[in-house]
């Protein structure tokens, strides 16, 4: 299976993907690619010590919308793949792209959705909104990708405790290491053995 990894930012789900590869945990999967949509994104660098080809498309580079979009779908198409992994990808998905991979393409959320998910609600954001309403447990999902935010079919979550002490700094990273970096690789290394089927309600679900 060939799998495009799409991130913004520092790229620590991209690294535990790596990682697992590496380690074995992920198996008949290539890491054909990786796309970012900032130029100075960490994930890029990860990309390029790991020998994988990385290239960024902004948002600043085009005059439109549309133009970019465009841009951007071109990019995911030249690397073929067989799944799209949005780890960590601040962008709306363009509607081509999901109509083009559907059910290939899933999200990594920090939060147990439908809780603390839709818009506005990414990164530190989800912690700080978790924390301010006193929950008691957090956690991660990955889900697949539809044409709303967070909204696409459930494939796998994992809860965290929230501790009386957090701050949402303490908390991302808690949620990032006993979560994240967990469920996705699992997620990924399931879709790529034929072990995420659904069920006679029509949930999906991961067989481990």
């Amino acid at each position: 299976m060939r799998a495009v990894v799409m991130v913004s930012g520092g790229g620590t789900n991209l690294q535990a993907i790596l990682d697992a590869v590496r380690d074995g945990k992920i198996t008949n999967t290539e890491i054909c690619g990786v796309i970012s949509n900032r130029t100075d994104a960490y994930a890029l660098e990860r990309a390029k010590k790991a020998g994988i080809p990385a290239v960024c498309v902004s948002r600043k580079a085009y005059a439109t919308r549309a133009e970019f979009e465009t841009a951007l779908l071109a990019a995911v198409d030249s690397l073929k793949p067989d799944l799209i992994v949005l780890a960590g990808f601040l962008v709306i998905i363009p509607a081509e792209m999901i109509r083009r991979y559907e059910r290939r393409i899933i999200n990594i959320h920090p939060s147990l959705i439908p809780s603390f998910c839709g818009d506005g609600f990414y990164g530190l954001h989800v912690h700080e909104q978790v924390l301010a309403r006193g929950v008691k447990v957090t956690g991660a999902t990955v889900h697949y990708v539809d044409e709303g935010t967070d909204t696409g079919p459930i494939l796998l979550q994992k809860a965290v405790a929230v501790e009386p002490n957090d701050t949402p700094e303490v908390l991302q990273r808690r949620v990032m290491e006993q979560a994240e970096w967990i469920i996705l690789p699992q997620v990924i290394d399931a879709i790529a053995n034929g072990r995420v089927s659904k069920d006679s309600n029509g949930n999906w679900f991961v067989t481990m």
